[in-house]
C-alpha cells in the first residue's frame, strides 16, 4: 500500500482557471503570449516539478531538518539546493514578475496555481523561494533606486534570496514595540543597525550566494509605535553597483528554532551589529516602514492562504488514495455476514462524509484563492473604472483568505489523518506531517486573531462600510444567478446566511458605537469564521453554476457532477454553522470578560 501519493489536481485547477474564471479570454490582450494551450503546457511543467522534484524532498527534509554550526551558518537538508536550482532555472521564483526584471510575466492567477502546487508538494522548502519572490517585489517597487533593478533581478533569478524581518522578542504581534535601532551614517541613505530579530524564516541557508534581509528598525528621535519604524535593505554580503560581492555584513544567525513543523525551513534568531557593523540602506523614507511593509505582508498573507490550500489538498489526496486502497470491514448491509468480502474503507459512510467535507472546502478555497489572483491581474490590466473596487474587495477579503482558509485547511489535514485511523498517527504515512506543517499557517504573518481584529476593526470600515455592503450585494447577485441555474434551495440558504452576516456586522458596529469595544472585539474571531463560512459558500455556488453551464452544453463528467454535490453538502452540513455563530455573537455573552475569571 502506498505511503505517499502526492498529485496536483490539474482537472479541478483547470476548471477554476479556464471554465470558471476564463482567464485565457479575459486576460488575452494583457498576456498575448499565454493562450490556453500555452497555459496548459505551463501547468503540466509545474505539475512535473511539484511531483517529481519537490515532493521527494518533503519528508526527507522534515526528518533531517536544518543544520546550524553555532558560528552563524545554516545548512539546508539534502536535495534542497538541487530543488532551488530547478526552480531558478525554470523561472518559477518570479512567476508573475515582469520579464524584463527576470520574472516569467505570467498572470497572478497562474502564480496562485504554482504556489498551491509547490507549497502542497514541499511547504517547508517553499518558504525560501516564497519569501524571495515577496522580497523581490518589495525591492522592485521601493528598493534603493541605484540598485533597485539589479537586486530585483538577482533575487528573481535565484542568485540571491530574501527574508522579511519584523518580529522581536517581547514584541510579537505588537510590531510597534520593536526596539531594533538604525543609526544614521555620514553617507545619505545608509545606516548602521543594532538589535535582534526572532522567528525569521530563511534567516540563513547555503543555497544562494547572498541574502537580502528586509528589516524594520527605529531611527533616532523616531516616535513610539509603528509610526516610528523605518524599513531597510540589509544584505548578508555587501555588494557594488554591479552586484559583485564584497565582505560579510554584520548580520548573523545566533540560533535556530526547533519546531513542530516545516522543519526544513530555517527559523532563525538574527543578530544585527553583534559581530561587526551591520550596514543597511533605507527603503522609502524614514517613518514609512510599516506602510511599505504592508505591501509585503499582504502579499505574504495571501500566500499563506494558498500555502494552506496546498497542504490541505495534499492531505486530502493522500486520504483519498489510502481509503480507496485500504480494505477493512464489510458493507453495512453485510454486517452480520462474517464471510462477506472486505471493502475499501472509502465505502463506509462516515469516511465518505469526512472526505466530502475536505473536498468541498478545498475546492471552494481554491476558487477564492485563484479569484483573488485574477482580480490582481484585472487591477493591473483591466478597465480603469473597475480597479479601485477590485482593490477594495481584495483588502476586505485578505484577512478572510489568510485566517479562515488556514483554519479550515488545518481542520482538513486533521480530517485526512482521521481517515487513516491509527496509521495516520505514525510517520510511515505522510498525513501527520501535513497536520504539523499546516498549523503554522494560523500563526505567522499575523496570527488569525490579529486577522480577525483587522477585519472587524479596519477592513469592515473601509469607505464607511460601503465595501462590505458591496460584497453583500454581489453575494446576493450570485444567489440570483444560482436560482436561475436551478439551485433554488441552495441559493436561498446562502442568501439568508449573507443577510445574517450583515445583521451580525451591524450588531457589532452598534457595540462599538456604544463604547463597548471589548465586547465587540471579543467576537472578532467568531465573526471572521461566520463571514468566511459564507464567503466559501458563495464560491461553492459559483463553481456549481459554472459546472451546470458545461453540463447543459453537453459535457459530462464525475468532476462536474461533483461540483453540484459539493454545493449541496456545503449548504446543508457546513453553512448552518454561520447561522449558529451569528446567534452566539448576538447573544452578547461576555463571560470571557468577567474580572473574576482567570484571576
Amino acid at each position: 500500500m502506498s505511503t505517499q501519493s502526492f498529485t496536483v489536481d490539474l482537472t479541478d485547477i483547470q476548471f477554476v482557471l479556464f471554465d470558471q474564471l476564463r482567464i485565457h479570454e479575459t486576460l488575452r490582450d494583457a498576456f498575448p503570449d499565454y493562450d490556453r494551450d500555452t497555459l496548459t503546457a505551463v501547468m503540466e511543467q509545474a505539475r512535473d516539478i511539484a511531483e517529481g522534484v519537490l515532493s521527494p524532498i518533503n519528508r526527507t527534509g522534515d526528518a533531517a531538518g536544518v543544520g546550524f554550526d553555532g558560528a552563524g551558518n545554516v545548512t539546508v537538508p539534502a536535495g534542497f539546493k538541487e530543488a532551488w536550482d530547478a526552480l531558478a532555472q525554470g523561472g518559477w521564483i518570479g512567476v508573475s514578475a515582469p520579464m524584463e526584471l527576470g520574472g516569467s510575466g505570467m498572470p497572478h492567477a497562474m502564480h496562485a496555481f504554482t504556489n498551491e502546487a509547490f507549497f502542497g508538494a514541499a511547504s517547508a522548502f517553499m518558504m525560501y523561494p516564497g519569501l524571495t519572490a515577496a522580497g523581490a517585489n518589495m525591492m522592485m517597487l521601493f528598493g534603493p533606486e541605484a540598485v533597485r533593478g539589479m537586486v530585483t533581478q538577482k533575487m528573481l533569478s535565484g542568485a540571491w534570496a530574501g527574508t522579511m524581518c519584523l518580529t522581536e522578542a517581547g514584541a510579537g504581534s505588537d510590531v510597534g514595540a520593536n526596539r531594533a535601532r538604525a543609526l544614521r551614517t555620514d553617507e545619505p541613505g545608509t545606516y548602521l543597525l543594532e538589535g535582534e530579530k526572532i522567528f525569521i524564516s530563511g534567516g540563513d541557508q547555503d543555497m544562494t550566494e547572498n541574502i537580502i534581509h528586509i528589516i524594520l528598525a527605529r531611527t533616532p528621535e523616531a516616535p513610539a509605535g509603528t509610526k516610528g519604524l523605518s524599513l531597510f535593505m540589509v544584505p548578508k554580503f555587501l555588494f557594488d553597483a554591479e552586484g559583485n560581492l564584497g565582505e560579510r555584513n554584520g548580520v548573523w544567525v545566533g540560533n535556530i528554532e526547533h519546531k513542530m513543523g516545516i522543519n526544513g525551513s530555517a527559523t532563525c534568531t538574527v543578530l544585527l551589529g553583534d559581530r561587526g557593523p551591520c550596514r543597511a540602506w533605507l527603503i522609502g523614507r524614514e517613518g514609512e516602514g510599516m506602510s511599505l511593509m504592508f505591501h509585503m505582508m499582504n502579499e505574504a498573507r495571501l500566500g499563506v492562504a494558498i500555502q494552506s490550500l496546498g497542504l490541505a489538498a495534499n492531505a486530502y489526496g493522500n486520504a483519498l488514495g489510502y481509503t480507496s486502497e485500504r480494505k477493512q470491514g464489510s458493507s453495512l448491509d453485510q454486517l452480520r455476514n462474517a464471510e462477506a468480502p472486505r471493502v475499501p474503507i472509502v465505502a463506509h459512510p462516515d469516511v465518505r462524509r469526512m472526505l466530502l467535507w475536505q473536498k468541498c472546502q478545498i475546492e471552494a478555497m481554491r476558487s477564492l484563492a485563484y479569484k483573488l489572483g485574477f482580480w490582481a491581474d484585472q487591477i493591473q490590466h483591466g478597465p480603469e473604472d473597475q480597479r479601485e473596487a477590485l482593490q477594495d474587495r481584495i483588502e476586505l477579503l485578505t484577512p478572510i483568505a489568510k485566517a479562515h482558509c488556514s483554519d479550515v485547511a488545518f481542520e482538513c489535514t486533521v480530517q485526512a489523518l482521521q481517515c487513516f485511523g491509527g496509521y495516520g498517527f505514525i510517520r510511515e504515512y505522510p498525513v501527520e506531517q501535513h497536520v504539523r506543517d499546516a498549523k503554522i499557517c494560523s500563526i505567522y504573518e499575523g496570527t488569525n486573531g490579529i486577522q480577525a481584529l483587522d477585519l472587524l476593526g479596519r477592513k469592515m470600515r473601509i469607505k464607511s462600510g460601503a465595501v462590505f455592503m458591496q460584497w453583500m450585494q454581489d453575494a446576493n447577485g450570485a444567489c440570483a444567478a444560482g436560482r436561475a441555474a436551478g439551485f433554488e434551495a441552495e441559493a436561498t440558504a446562502i442568501e439568508k446566511a449573507v443577510q445574517q452576516t450583515g445583521a451580525t456586522a451591524m450588531h457589532l458596529s452598534g457595540l462599538a458605537m456604544q463604547g463597548k469595544l471589548d465586547e465587540a472585539m471579543l467576537n472578532a474571531t467568531p465573526f471572521l469564521r461566520q463571514m468566511g463560512t459564507v464567503v466559501l459558500a458563495v464560491e461553492s455556488l459559483d463553481q456549481a453554476i459554472a459546472a451546470k453551464a458545461l453540463i447543459d452544453g453537453g459535457a459530462t463528467s464525475n468532476h462536474l457532477k461533483g461540483k453540484q454535490l459539493n454545493l449541496r453538502f456545503y449548504v446543508h452540513n457546513i453553512l448552518p454553522q454561520a447561522t449558529a455563530i451569528g446567534k452566539g455573537i448576538q447573544s452578547d455573552d461576555g463571560a470571557a470578560l468577567d474580572e473574576a475569571l482567570f484571576a
